[in-house]
């Protein structure tokens, strides 16, 4: 099978949107990405998915530490910032969690340390050991089928 026909058949998963920060030297770096999911409650573990030609992972590699953001609905132009979507004059100000910068009023904001990696394919798999986190009420933005979404609940049937 193709790469493409395999992308579209994974972009029928519909995944919220985060954002993985980290920070080397004062400087502070940022990719929007969908490959996340909890690994483990003792310890607290999560998993970040990251392409061996990207920039975020040597980055990840020298910091030891990042953060995950997980957008609310309201933020689809800061997933376009960090997927490099648009263009945008001003400079970012990253609010801080632990050891690691994050993205003001995201829905929940993860600091974290590198617990492992491993390498699969042409990514590699970053687990990240949990150190504080940070929870705000909304509704997530979704991204499914190369569009960003947004939640919506079904009514209850009437019994």
């Amino acid at each position: 099978m193709d790469d493409r026909k395999f992308r579209n058949a994974m972009g029928k998963f519909a995944t919220g949107v985060n954002v993985i920060a980290t920070e080397i030297d004062g400087e502070v770096y940022g990719m929007t990405a969908n490959a996340f999911m909890s690994v483990s409650l003792d310890p607290k573990l999560i998993v970040i998915s990251i392409g061996n030609r990207a920039k975020m992972l040597d980055r990840i590699r020298q910091s030891g530490r990042f953060s995950v953001n997980v957008l609310s609905c309201e933020q689809q132009e800061e997933s376009m910032r960090f997927a490099g979507q648009k263009e945008f004059e001003d400079k970012f100000d990253f609010g801080q969690l632990g050891d690691a910068p994050v993205i003001e009023d995201a829905l929940c904001q993860l600091s974290c340390e590198v617990y492992n990696e491993h390498t699969e394919g042409d990514h590699v798999l970053f687990i990240g050991k949990v150190n504080d986190l940070v929870l705000e009420d909304g509704d997530p933005l979704i991204f499914n089928c190369g569009k960003y979404r947004r939640l919506e609940a079904f009514e209850e049937a009437v019994k």
